[in-house]
Parts: structure tokens; C-alpha cells; sequence
């Protein structure tokens, strides 16, 4: 009953202003708050304030506010979870076997690419690039590039 009586209070002070802004031949300002202020009366004719405030004071009510907070918390724990591991399982296979082929860094030595009979002016543990300090990052990229990125 006082949420009723707070709800005509807001909608005849917003009308009252309303009227003022209009009296200000700011018709349209005093449209929109006309139509802001009829809301809340809207709702107390309705019901909705009187089955807000049933729910308010209804622990039913709280529980299965609980019960889906905690359901949208398993939902997002889930996905990202799920993000982390790079999608479901059958996405996870089929990168895996295309990742398979390229598992080894772009600037790695001709040995370890399967090519041991040609030879390497390079030792097998470092690339050129690096020794020379030109690219420090070629490690970093050979793993964003297996993963995709």
C-alpha cells in the first residue's frame, strides 16, 4: 500500500513538472516527461508493484533468485572454461591433427625439418636470426602460429 502511494506521488510531481516544462514551450522535453512520469502509476494499476513487493519479502522468492545465480555462474564458468581449452572436444581434435604437420618453428634448422642429408651452415639448437639478435621473438611467434593466433 505505501509503494502504491510513493508510485501516484512520483507520477503527479513528474506531470507537475511536466506541465511547468510545457508552460517553457518545450513541448517535446515535456512530452517525454510526461510519458517517464506515467510509468509508475502504469505499473501500481497493472499489479506489477504489488507483485514486486509480494517477491521482495518472499524468501521462495530469494532462494530461486539463488538457484539462478548460480546457474548463470556454472554457465559462465563453463564457457570459459571452454575458451581456454580452444572449444569442444571434437574442435580440439581436429586443430590438434592440423596443428601436427606444422609443430615445427619457421625458422628451424634443416635437421629438424626432416631435411638431415643437405646440410646446415646453422647449428641445430639456434637460428641465425637469433644468434644475431635481429629477431629475439621467433620462439614466441613458432607458438602463437601452432596455436593459431
Amino acid at each position: 500500500m505505501i509503494a502504491e502511494t510513493v508510485c501516484s506521488a512520483v507520477s503527479a510531481a513528474g506531470l507537475g513538472i511536466a506541465a511547468i516544462t510545457a508552460y517553457r514551450k518545450r513541448f517535446l522535453a515535456a512530452a517525454r516527461i510526461a510519458a517517464y512520469s506515467l510509468v509508475p502509476i502504469g505499473l501500481v494499476m497493472t499489479g506489477v508493484v504489488e507483485w514486486l513487493a509480494d517477491t521482495a519479502f518472499s524468501p521462495t522468492a530469494w532462494a530461486g533468485f539463488g538457484v539462478l545465480g548460480l546457474a548463470w555462474a556454472l554457465f559462465a564458468t563453463t564457457r570459459v572454461v571452454e575458451r581456454r581449452r580452444g572449444g569442444t572436444r571434437k574442435e580440439r581434435r581436429a586443430a590438434r591433427a592440423a596443428d601436427r604437420p606444422e609443430a615445427v618453428a619457421p625458422a628451424a634448422s634443416a635437421p629438424s625439418l626432416g631435411q638431415g642429408g643437405q646440410g646446415s651452415s646453422r647449428p641445430a639448437s639456434r637460428p641465425a636470426a637469433a644468434s644475431r639478435g635481429e629477431d629475439d621473438f621467433s620462439d614466441i611467434e613458432a607458438i602463437l602460429k601452432k596455436h593459431g593466433i
